[in-house]
């Protein structure tokens, strides 16, 4: 899920409003680059996926189950048994992967930005949520396990990352 605004409090900033990913969908997104790398029909052990991306097996295990149910991973049980993607990279967006472990790519107060309505003076502030969820969308709709894997990210990606604007958590930044 991703929480929106970042409000200053007390001169610092309030971890829990803060825009993020969670660590369920990084790890989720994580594993699923492993398994995109693998060899199109091998399967892949989740200790081996816990292992390279240092995941807590036990938390990985859910996860997986969660990737499983949501389409996005087929299961071996066995000896010989491990997990793959069920769909070739270059087709599962992050927002796919997301949105399997974490639901709506962007909620406000546990509601959708367009079911949202303030009164007076805030009347128009559901315009910049739901701006705010496209903007978040465009970038993890148009991004696959293939784009990251490979490191040919989309331009859109490519160009907001480059900015050194981006990689600071103040804004504007400090001169």
């Amino acid at each position: 899920m991703i929480a929106l605004l970042t409000v200053p409090v007390n001169n610092a900033v309030r971890q829990d409003h803060l825009m993020q990913i969670t660590a369920k969908s990084d790890y989720a997104i994580r594993a699923m680059c492993v398994l995109a790398v693998a060899q199109e029909d091998t399967v892949v052990k989740a200790a081996g996926i816990a292992e390279a991306q240092d995941i807590p097996r036990t938390f990985l295990d859910g996860i997986l189950v969660q990737l499983r149910r949501g389409g996005m991973v087929a299961s071996r049980r066995g000896p010989d048994g491990g997990h793959r993607l069920a769909r070739p990279a270059w087709s599962i967006t992050l927002a796919d992967v997301v949105r399997v472990i974490d639901g709506p790519l962007a909620m406000i107060n546990g509601q959708r930005p367009e079911a949202l309505v303030h009164p007076g003076a805030a009347a128009h502030l559901p315009d910049v949520w739901v701006a705010l969820r496209a903007a978040v969308r465009g970038i993890l709709e148009e991004t696959t396990l293939e784009h990251v894997v490979t490191g040919h990210l989309p331009a859109a990606v490519t160009a907001l990352a480059i900015d050194h604007r981006a990689w600071t958590s103040v804004w504007p930044p400090p001169e």
